[in-house]
């Protein structure tokens, strides 16, 4: 399979629409998941269960709207698609978290088998210092 820009746009236009569950279809169960940086969410994952859990998850409880990501460009270059985004999310507290993150991705047989993840760690660490209601 050619990985095309409409392909993955495809799969990424899911969490546009805060659709994560029909995104994560298209992520293998084993997936290899590294967010980098220095903050509470960062690290390496074996698997969906434990990227979501350690994740997506975790954000949902100091994000008023969980997690909702805006695709801003997508450039491919044979089995990977580096996809870059943007999340305009308030904190609970009130504080926005207008985050940005690029996630180089790696499809096997048109499923992602492989993601690096950047995010600024900063903003991450702050949002997940503050208490959970």
């Amino acid at each position: 399979m050619n990985l095309t820009k409409e392909y993955v746009y495809g799969i990424f236009s899911f969490l546009d629409k805060g659709q994560n569950k029909e995104f994560f279809k298209n992520v293998a169960e084993d997936v290899k998941w590294k967010v980098m940086g220095t903050h509470p969410l960062a690290g390496v994952y074996t698997s969906k269960s434990e990227f979501l859990a350690a994740t997506f998850e975790k954000l949902a409880k100091v994000l008023e709207e969980g997690v909702v990501l805006k695709v801003d460009n997508i450039l491919i270059s044979g089995p990977f698609a580096i996809v870059e985004m943007h999340a305009l999310a308030h904190i609970k507290d009130g504080g926005d978290f207008n985050n940005t993150y690029c996630w180089i991705t790696k499809f096997e047989k048109g499923v992602i088998i492989e993601v690096r993840a950047y995010v600024d760690s900063a903003l991450v660490a702050k949002a997940m210092s503050l208490p959970i209601e």
